[in-house]
């Protein structure tokens, strides 16, 4: 075994937007002099948010990377983003990490995301700890945010640090186990002093809790602890780590990134506290061969496999797969066996990924998270194999798309442009989807959120120079009638001098089934209209179904049955006969009671309890229909029926109602028939467009 494997930690940062875990990051490239300058969010100079939309919007888009050395150790940072938008990203880059630091700021405490990464590194089974950031912020307050913590996840928090002073006094921290105080000047440097005097009840006290804690976990230590005996800080510390580990507890520690306070601190937790890939242990798999699942080892001399969390597109580089190696070793330039697509992939370097920067590696093994460029045939999830041992990791699927717009080219002619460069940007990001929708014309993008789609058009126009325009997508309203209009009769009837234009067609027009589309029935007798005709009429029909009488959308659901007319030997054409059909349909079709019809979506709405009245109100004053509600785990699910119109812009209405803590998902079901009060506005709609 590779020795080194044991010094490696793969730890993502994980939190919600704005918690400081960028900030935190750049304090860890500092402290370990991988950087010569303290980089700042606000300052647009940091050296994980570097994309030009992340400096501009002060939030991260996208997971970033970078390693650092500190005392024998090699850290790999997965600095994930924390806005709703763009979480999907932080869900998939946790399968590359052992670890996890939770970034908590000390001012409002927890938020919706925080919760969310909790729950994804608990199905995971990622052992995490807790830093409880901007303790030099106005209104920082340490207890209340551990009481936060304690109060909302199932894994019991433990105190290891208090703050000494808070906001603008906030000076260093108080080791519980060494019982050592550290405070901090301007540049960030800890000097070791004497537990402040009126600290020292509070310290024990909290000092008493936290060796309870770890006895807990431990049967021999447990009983040395009943029986008096004062436990070592040798014994404390092998506690706290083991317990951390197995996921007993939660270590919950403090400090401030941006001034780095604390942060040294924090690091050598990371190292002593947090598994190496040794430690997390074998993984599963599916064994292709045997369709069973088997267990892969973290051994340099096994088979080689990985899998690909997140891919970058980049259109002078083309496609970076970012991966982590599960097991076996990687070398530069060869071939290894694609098991989710059943294809071999050749590739040539091995990079290193560094902030914006790459640089090559001369071999990868167990842990080694790395990026290998333009692989033709692998995305996002894929696991990679030899062809000897085929295997396969689970993949997550991308969370459902919660917001659509439509798309138009602001330059003519730049529509197949828009399709190219955007199925270069959804193999970077999974939870985009492009439709063109048949009914309505038009391309369609879908997306987290409104900030995710706006980001995706700036992707769009800086890497690939396409600009778009976004509008609501329309909605497929569709005609159809409810009665029956017998004996409808039209002569089309054209004289210019030399040959004319001449054709009557009767018709019957009625309603048909829901589903059903169209139905032509040629019901002619006797010679009044040639049956050469027939087509040019069943032509002129079908041709006039796609736009309505009432406000031009597509007629469904409608029989004609033409039982006879009248012709001209000279003056009759397939044109006098298509046009008599179009205008006697028409005509049918207003005196058989239209109505319109509207798309109705099942839809999934999941809240807390507490939710629960304002979201069924809401559902109701949108013309929505609940169907049913059951409970899972803490939340409330709730079922209903919704026309489709009133749902566009559900996400961030639901999304405010519930503090971020709803989610939902949706489908079409059927179509039903569309308000009266509504038809009206949606024909003054029409006329005056």
């Amino acid at each position: 075994m590779d020795e080194s494997v044991k010094f490696l930690r793969n730890v993502a940062l994980v939190g919600h937007g704005g918690a400081g875990k960028t900030s935190l990051a750049e304090a860890f490239l500092f402290n370990a002099a991988v950087v010569t300058r303290l980089g700042k969010v606000d300052d647009g100079n940091s050296v994980m948010d570097f994309e030009p939309e992340e400096i501009r919007r002060n939030v991260s888009i996208s997971t970033a990377f970078h390693q650092y050395p500190w005392k024998k150790y090699n850290v790999n940072i997965i600095d994930t983003p924390g806005d709703a938008n763009f979480f999907n990203d932080t869900r998939s880059c946790l399968q590359g990490a052992d670890g996890a630091v939770v970034v908590i700021e000390a001012i409002e405490g927890l938020k919706v995301q925080t919760e969310q990464a909790w729950e994804i590194a608990d199905q995971l089974e990622i052992p995490r700890l807790v830093f409880v950031n901007k303790m030099n912020r106005e209104r920082a307050d340490f207890s209340k945010t551990f009481s936060d913590i304690a109060k909302n996840f199932e894994t019991k928090p433990v105190v290891v640090q208090i703050p000494i002073g808070s906001e603008e006094n906030f000076k260093g921290v108080v080791d519980l186990i060494s019982q050592k105080a550290y405070v901090y000047d301007d540049s960030g440097k800890a000097t070791v002093i004497d537990i402040p005097a009126e600290m020292q009840d509070e310290v024990a006290a909290e000092r008493e809790t936290l060796v309870e804690n770890i006895a807990e976990t431990d049967d021999a230590m447990l009983e040395k602890y009943l029986d008096g005996q004062p436990l070592t800080d040798e014994e404390l510390f092998e506690g706290l780590r083991a317990g951390t580990l197995n996921r007993s507890f939660v270590p919950v520690l403090c400090g401030a990134a941006t001034i780095n306070f604390g942060i040294d601190l924090l690091m050598d937790f990371i190292n002593a506290c947090l598994p190496s890939p040794l430690e997390r242990g074998a993984v599963s798999a599916e064994d292709l061969a045997t369709e069973q699942t088997k267990q892969i080892d973290p051994e340099t001399d096994a088979p080689f496999s990985a899998l690909v969390f997140k891919t970058i597109a980049d259109p002078y580089s083309g496609r970076l797969s970012i991966l982590r190696i599960f097991s076996g070793t990687l070398k530069p330039d060869g071939s290894f066996f694609n098991a989710s697509k059943d294809k071999k992939e050749r590739f040539g370097q091995l990079l290193q990924i560094a902030g914006k920067e790459q640089k090559p590696m001369v071999s990868a093994g167990p842990g080694d998270i790395l990026a290998i460029a333009k692989l033709k045939e692998t995305t996002t999830g894929d696991t990679l194999c030899t062809e000897a041992n085929k295997i396969r990791f689970q993949k997550l699927a991308p969370p459902p798309t919660l917001i659509s717009y439509a798309m138009a080219p602001k330059s003519k002619g730049d529509e197949d442009k828009i399709f190219t460069s955007l199925s270069k940007l959804l193999e970077e990001d999974p939870t985009l989807k492009l439709d063109r929708n048949a009914e309505t014309k038009e391309i369609v993008i879908s997306g987290m959120g409104q900030i995710h789609i706006e980001t995706m058009v700036e992707k769009l126009k800086r890497k690939f120079g396409v600009e778009v325009d976004l509008n609501s997508p329309k909605i497929p309203y569709k005609e159809t009638i409810k009665n029956t209009a017998k004996g409808m009769v039209y002569r089309h009837k054209k004289q210019s001098g030399g040959r004319g234009q001449f054709a009557e067609v009767h018709f019957d027009v009625s309603p048909l089934p829901e589903g059903t589309g169209f139905e032509f029935e040629e019901d002619l007798t006797g010679m009044n209209v040639p049956r050469n005709f027939v087509p040019a009429v069943q032509k002129g029909i079908v041709e006039t179904m796609g736009s309505g009488v009432q406000a031009g959308y597509p007629v469904v659901d409608v029989k004609v049955r033409f039982y006879d007319g009248k012709s001209h030997e000279v003056d009759s054409s397939e044109m006098a006969f298509k046009i008599a059909a179009s205008m006697c349909f028409k005509k049918g079709l207003q005196q058989a009671s239209p109505t319109m019809l509207e798309p109705i979506m099942n839809i999934t709405v999941t809240v807390r309890e507490d939710f629960m009245g304002d979201v069924i109100g809401d559902l109701n004053s949108r013309r929505g229909k609940v169907m049913g509600m059951e409970v899972q785990g803490k939340n409330q699910v709730i079922e209903a029926q919704i026309p489709m119109a009133e749902i566009q812009r559900y996400a961030p209405d639901l999304t405010s109602m519930t503090g971020g803590r709803g989610t939902f998902v949706s489908e079409f079901d059927h179509y039903a028939e569309v308000p009266a009060h509504i038809i009206q506005k949606l024909i003054e709609k029409e006329k005056k467009e």
